[in-house]
């Protein structure tokens, strides 16, 4: 087990510090107490929580087998015309002037 200072501690934290109205902190000192934990504790689960949630919402997606199979086929296909892509693509880029 590696000991661990006083200083390496305070390096690997940092403090938040919020402003809540009276009845919203009661409540989340109800839920955490329900929860058996202590008030940063519950508030450090649920903000974690939440920005996995926020950030898994714009990286990841779920689908049935029906979707999948649909979404695998897109991939699959062969691509549209396209030809202002094409155009693009054949155009030299302004560093190859």
């Amino acid at each position: 087990m590696v000991a661990v200072t006083p200083n390496d501690d305070a390096q690997r934290r940092s403090l938040i510090n919020l402003r809540v109205t009276p009845r919203d902190r009661e409540l989340i000192d109800r839920a955490a107490a329900t929860l058996g934990k202590n008030r940063s504790e519950f508030m450090m689960e649920a903000s974690r929580q939440a920005a996995e949630d926020a950030l898994m919402d714009r990286t990841a997606f779920r689908l049935d087998a029906e979707q999948f199979s649909a979404f695998m086929a897109q991939l699959d296909a062969p691509p549209a015309s396209n030809e202002r892509l094409r155009k693009l693509l054949a155009t030299p880029a302004p560093w190859d002037k």
